[in-house]
């Protein structure tokens, strides 16, 4: 199942830093709470991006971690890598595409870890048994992702602005039921821990901002709601009046994140 995705830097650090600045909880802190990673711990983190996990795994670690991130976004990675750099670099930056055979040897990592992407594999299967290769016996795989939940305001939103149906979302439609099922199938045991994280907006202008940034990182999955430049501005000056008439009534936008966590033992 091939998905068009390419997530822009711009469109994914507006999304951080709204999560940021109006989350109550901090998804990190969960992550590493959930994982309660030791010293020397060999960690490979795949889809990096800008490289956000690592350098989470490596302050929290202060250091003491083998940590490797790859992706196949070049723009993402060259983040990572600059901002590695200032820090003394050390930790390694790699290309992995995870649609293909990784350029890694078996039997490898401690951690595997791939955080709000795996939904966009094109062979789920395929990259969970990537996974699976590369980390130690006893070693462990922890993903993210949206659950069916997610984010239950952004769409009533939308779908009230527009009087169109929802597509069918990569993540909240995959995360919770096939990628769950592959790595159970892989693995020789999996838990599941859930996040929330409501994210409260006084004023209309963040949560437009987080929707044009949702809407913006994959036109492809909302092609049946805009095709130009000028059905996305209409579109989103539609979203923006629902919005502003729900913040005059509620007082507030409170968008709750529902994320899921599997954490699976090879």
């Amino acid at each position: 199942m091939k998905i068009e995705y390419r997530e822009t830097t711009n469109d994914l650090q507006t999304r951080i830093d709204i999560h940021s600045k109006f989350g109550a909880r901090n998804i990190d802190e969960w992550m590493l709470d959930v994982l309660k990673p030791q010293p020397g711990t060999r960690i490979l983190d795949v889809a990096c991006g800008s490289g956000k996990q690592c350098f989470s795994f490596y302050h929290h670690l202060n250091g003491q971690a083998d940590i490797t991130g790859g992706d196949v976004n070049q723009d993402l990675l060259n983040q990572a890598i600059e901002a590695n750099q200032k820090i003394g670099s050390p930790m390694k930056f790699i290309e992995l595409n995870f649609n293909q055979p990784f350029p890694l040897p078996s039997d490898q990592y401690d951690l595997s870890s791939c955080c709000f992407a795996i939904y966009y594999a094109e062979d789920i299967p395929f990259t969970i048994r990537e996974m699976h290769r590369v980390i130690k016996p006893g070693g462990r795989l922890f993903t993210t992702g949206p659950m069916p939940t997610n984010k239950q305001l952004f769409y009533d939103i939308i779908r009230e602005a527009t009087g169109k149906t929802i597509p069918p979302m990569p993540g909240s439609s995959r995360y919770s039921t096939e990628i769950y099922g592959a790595i159970e199938k892989t693995f020789s045991s999996v838990e599941t821990f859930i996040f929330e994280i409501p994210l409260a907006f006084e004023s209309v202008e963040p949560f437009v901002a987080y929707t044009r940034a949702s809407l913006a990182e994959d036109r492809k999955l909302w092609n049946s709601f805009f095709q130009t430049k000028e059905d996305f501005e209409l579109i989103m000056k539609q979203i923006q009046t629902v919005a502003e008439k729900r913040l005059a009534k509620e007082g507030k936008l409170v968008m709750t994140k529902v994320v899921g966590g599997f954490v699976a033992t090879k």
